[in-house]
């Protein structure tokens, strides 16, 4: 809220404490709605003197340079980027616009001033030809009408000499325009441009808004209540757009889908005028809820360039209630922290910190960033797969160079190698943070230079210290409440299209542990001592056993619940390949058959002689007094056997031992058998012949020395 204070301590002296003192900064609805009003009125009669200023400034640093041979029009001298100084967002936009529309159109403009005679001209010098340029096509746009000056703005002597010089070549001008739309063919000046480029604008104006839901100061619900109340209706997906309608989004929980036409009357509406709903591209929507999805309580993210402010407080909503802190590297000037601070105060960000230093420029093992786990890198790319440019240059702090390349329809190749080269610096950069647990990697571009090839080189580079575990990808997880299934691909990929703009996203997560020192008894052992398997015993080390008590173990083994448990388990502990992978519903079955082998009796004979523990006997026939008894059959040596051939290759049956009842000998005219579920056989003397000439043991009374069955072969 405006004048609020955050209570956020910096780590470091570097760091600037998110807290602003907001009184200055008054923001008032009304006063919006009026100079909305008043600049709506102004773009249908021209722009203000400072919007072709800075439209011209802009068009002079992405115009089409010809050939030499064909240059008819010149531009001046190429000087460095001019400093554009905007008066509000408004201005900063129709500069742009206007700027784009003249790089479009630039051909067609410099042929109107060719066939009027308007160009040359001796009293205009050509470093002022880009101005000329630029309000040659407002003018058109008007209809070579006149534009209304307001008293308010302030004159600039530049813009009112091209002015005067247009408006007296006006009738030449539309007459050449008339002529050039003949030659062309064009019912308007847009059939002028190549059929690629009129598709592309085609695109662009009928790309769906995405917009995300600031819950910091709203959840969804009232959200949804808010949306039925001025009209609103949901829909299930994009294709059920039909007038005021929206839907939920296929990845991201929080943010909803409008139609393009809706623009303006979402704007208008008190939900964005208050920071609760918010428009941005869908990519960066993406790369925050990844980002998300590998944070855990406490966990601090690192996003390593400044972009969109949207994008950091998306990173803050999500986080707010996880004790998260998020640092934002490069807020260098004091300028632009001041602008950030009062940003984040009135969207209710509370844990954003700002660096005043470059990622790259950060040391991997900084103080500051110690509890952070998470990196997020959102590199400057050639952002081609971006369906509205305006949008992406005023939220990302773009190039205007992407204007340019938007429009040729690619980019040149020392451009794309020098954009590459910095990302994969940066990405291995990222890499060294022994703390980071995991790195999300998220750009706009179609080319694989940018995406997948800096991804795999950065994973060859082996830049991690050698005490870590080296990084691996794995599929991008974007929201715990997406209802689309889990996706196997390593690399997210969105092409652009007529419903979204493109984007690459890449997650790089540190191996846990290596498969090899990893066994599956292992990882069984620490989902135990998580409580992830609390039907199946695993079996514990002897020093463990003689320390604790001797329990009854449980009869059933709920092993279709708790096997997700452990492919959950085994997925975070173990490295994801086909070949290392532990298998999981091997390892329950071998510890279900563990476990119904001794509640059964069966046993291998091959094992060395051992007293039967009390938890294995039937309740009708355990009695403690009989435990020192059994201990001195373990402390006999085995009864000697001749040696056979193939005993190493003999498989052995197991054997159903006979067990006594307390009073008197188990016998049964029908000849059952008590069974038992021991581990281990016992050798001894032979005891009473039974009925059937079955051999029984000696009763526990007589026997100190437990007995064995007198079948010659027993194991056949």
């Amino acid at each position: 809220m405006p004048g609020s204070k955050s209570d956020l301590v910096p780590l470091h002296e570097d760091v600037i404490n998110d807290t602003s003192d907001l009184s200055e900064m008054k923001i008032s609805d009304e006063k919006g709605s009026v100079e909305k009003r008043t600049m709506t009125l102004i773009e249908k009669n021209g722009y203000h003197d400072s919007v072709y200023i800075n439209a011209a400034k802009i068009f002079q640093g992405i115009h089409t340079d010809k050939r030499k041979d064909r240059i008819l029009v010149r531009y001046g001298d190429d000087s460095p980027s001019p400093t554009l100084t905007f008066k509000d967002e408004y201005s900063q936009r129709v500069s742009y616009e206007l700027a784009f529309s003249a790089l479009k159109y630039q051909d067609l403009l410099e042929e109107i001033l060719l066939d009027s005679c308007a160009y040359p001209c001796q009293s205009i010098p050509d470093e002022l030809t880009s101005l000329l340029v630029v309000m040659l096509y407002d003018l058109q746009h008007r209809k070579f009408q006149a534009r209304e000056i307001f008293d308010e703005e302030e004159p600039v002597a530049e813009v009112r000499k091209i002015e005067r010089y247009l408006y007296s070549f006006r009738t030449k001008l539309a007459a050449a325009l008339a002529r050039c739309r003949i030659r062309h063919d064009a019912l308007s000046i847009e059939y002028v441009l190549p059929e690629t480029t009129r598709k592309q604008e085609q695109r662009a104006a009928a790309l769906p808004l995405c917009v995300w839901i600031n819950i910091l100061k709203i959840n969804l619900e009232d959200v949804f209540m808010d949306l039925k109340k001025k009209g609103f209706t949901r829909v299930q997906s994009v294709s059920d757009f039909d007038g005021y309608t929206y839907c939920m989004d296929q990845h991201c929980h929080d943010v909803l889908v409008f139609p393009s036409s809706l623009k303006e009357e979402l704007l208008s509406l008190d939900l964005f005028a208050d920071c609760k709903l918010l428009l941005q591209d869908k990519s960066r929507s993406l790369a925050v809820h990844s980002a998300q999805a590998l944070l855990s309580t406490g966990d601090d993210i690192v996003v390593a360039h400044v972009g969109s402010h949207l994008t950091i407080a998306h990173m803050s909503a999500l986080t707010s209630h996880s004790m998260s802190k998020i640092f934002l590297c490069g807020v260098k000037s004091p300028a632009k922290a001041a602008e950030l601070r009062s940003l984040f105060s009135h969207m209710g960000c509370e844990n954003i910190y700002l660096l005043h230093e470059d990622f790259t420029e950060i040391e991997p093992t900084d103080p500051r960033l110690q509890n952070a786990k998470v990196i997020l890198l959102l590199p400057q790319c050639s952002a081609l797969g971006v369906g509205n440019p305006i949008d992406f240059i005023l939220n990302e702090h773009g190039d205007a160079g992407l204007l340019r390349d938007l429009f040729q329809g690619f980019v040149s190749e020392d451009k794309l190698n020098i954009l590459a080269e910095r990302q994969l610096n940066e990405l291995r950069h990222a890499m060294k943070f022994n703390k980071v647990q995991a790195i999300v990697y998220c750009t706009c571009s179609v080319y694989q230079e940018e995406n997948e090839l800096v991804v795999k080189k950065a994973l060859e580079s082996g830049v991690e210290a050698s005490k870590v575990q080296p990084y691996r990808l794995i599929p991008p997880v974007f929201s715990t409440c997406s209802n689309t299934e889990a996706s196997t691909e390593m690399f997210f990929k969105i092409e652009p299209s007529e419903i979204s703009s493109g984007c690459f996203l890449a997650v790089l997560e540190r191996e846990k542990e290596s498969s090899e020192s990893v066994s599956a008894k292992d990882v069984l052992a620490r989902a135990a001592a998580k409580g992830l398997l609390d039907s199946i015993v695993v079996e514990k080390p002897k020093e463990e056993k003689k320390k604790q008590k001797v329990t009854q173990r449980r009869g059933n083994i709920a092993g279709s619940s708790i096997e997700p448990k452990i492919a959950e388990f085994l997925h975070h502990q173990t490295v994801p390949e086909v070949k290392a992978e532990v298998s999981v519903s091997k390892a329950v079955s071998n510890i279900q058959r563990k476990n119904v082998s001794r509640t059964h009796g069966c046993v291998p004979l091959k094992q060395s002689v051992c007293p039967v523990p009390d938890t294995a006997l039937p309740k009708a026939v355990k009695h403690t007094s009989r435990l020192p008894l059994t201990r001195k059959a373990c402390e006999r040596p085995p009864l000697a056997r001749k040696a056979h051939p193939e005993r190493t290759r003999l498989v052995l049956k197991p054997v159903e031992i006979v067990f006594p009842p307390v009073a008197t000998p188990y016998v049964s005219s029908q000849g059952n058998k008590a069974r038992t579920s021991a581990h281990h056989c016992f050798h001894g003397r032979t005891g009473a012949k039974g009925a059937g000439g079955r051999t029984l043991p000696a009763p526990l009374s007589e026997a100190v020395k437990p007995t064995v069955l007198s079948h010659p072969r027993p194991w056949l």
